[in-house]
């Protein structure tokens, strides 16, 4: 399957299972015509090896392969485990990490859980970016541990605001869908 049709199938089935229309409020209190729960595609295993083999042929696009995969948690976990799984079937080695809302003061502590090495070079997945601001906190706490970000990737862009905010961390961004591909103006 070539990327613009694992992209298209992406796109159909978070229309189909994950959009809704209707009034609702978002997190940030606004308004607005339509949700996403982005998860109702993640979570399925159609859309996880829809969503795992179109970021993965992103990651066989890049210059150099990336260490790991990860970002906040509950966003990014389903797509980052995932990938990391279809990765290892393809034998290609890709560590997954979450970062927790709040570091953890007991055991080893820290706001990382899984694998994430100071050095690895990380994709930093979201499953579904609004204004960006939760991919930057994740860019922040994986430099924070010595590794580096080299690439921020929504699975959905809702806002159309991450690609400036990523480059103003000097992190490139990419959606793999957007709200115009699902019919959506940005930010409505």
């Amino acid at each position: 399957m070539n990327h613009v049709s694992t992209i298209k199938e992406l796109r159909n089935d978070i229309l189909d299972k994950s959009v809704k229309v209707g009034d609702f409020v978002l997190k940030s209190g606004q308004r607005s015509s339509w949700f996403i729960d982005a998860k109702q595609t993640l979570c399925r295993s159609p859309g996880m090896l829809l969503a795992a083999n179109a970021v993965l042929e992103v990651i066989e696009m890049m210059p150099a392969r990336p260490d790991a995969i990860g970002g906040l948690t509950m966003g990014a976990d389903p797509v980052a485990f995932i990938t990391a799984g279809v990765a290892a079937v393809r034998g290609v080695d890709l560590k997954a990490f979450s970062i927790r809302k709040e570091e953890k003061t007991h055991g080893a502590g820290g706001a990382v859980a899984g694998a994430l090495d100071p050095g690895d070079s990380v994709v930093v997945v979201e499953d579904v970016s609004t204004r960006g601001t939760s991919l930057l906190q994740a860019v922040e706490a994986i430099r924070s541990v010595g590794a580096f970000p080299v690439l921020a990737l929504a699975i959905v862009d809702r806002g159309g605001t991450a690609e400036e905010l990523a480059a103003k961390a000097g992190v490139e961004f990419k959606a793999l869908v957007t709200a115009p591909d699902l019919g959506f103006e940005y930010g409505s």
